[in-house]
């Protein structure tokens, strides 16, 4: 269970299982879909503004300004308050504790840069 806001949301990790279906490098390829469904058009990066307006493809349009921010510190490992392919990657990875504990998928991603 995971706390957002002050509403505690169950997290089910689907990366493992879209692993099990998709190989490594299917999920890769959806990552890098998603990563351009976010970004903006532009820069693109996924930034404060993208994500906000995209939000609502990810059935969270009534995320507050300050979830938003937070969505975006938590995988700019660069500081520039936008996330870029690698950064996303890195961070959907990161959220992932079933995929971070196998090696030979670790191994794989890394092949494509991912972390």
């Amino acid at each position: 269970m995971e706390m957002v806001g002050d509403t505690a949301v169950d997290f089910e990790d689907y990366f493992p299982s879209m692993v099990a279906r998709l190989g490594a490098e299917g999920l890769i390829m959806e990552l890098c879909n998603g990563f351009r469904l976010l970004m903006d058009g532009e820069s693109g990066l996924i930034t404060f503004e993208s994500l906000k307006k995209n939000s609502v493809v990810l059935g969270l349009d009534d995320m507050r300004d300050d979830e938003i921010v937070c969505m975006l510190n938590e995988g700019d490992l660069d500081g520039d308050g936008a996330l870029n392919q690698v950064e996303f990657c890195t961070l959907m990875f990161r959220l992932s504790p079933g995929l971070m504990d196998n090696n030979g998928l670790r191994l794989r991603v890394e092949q494509y840069g991912v972390i």
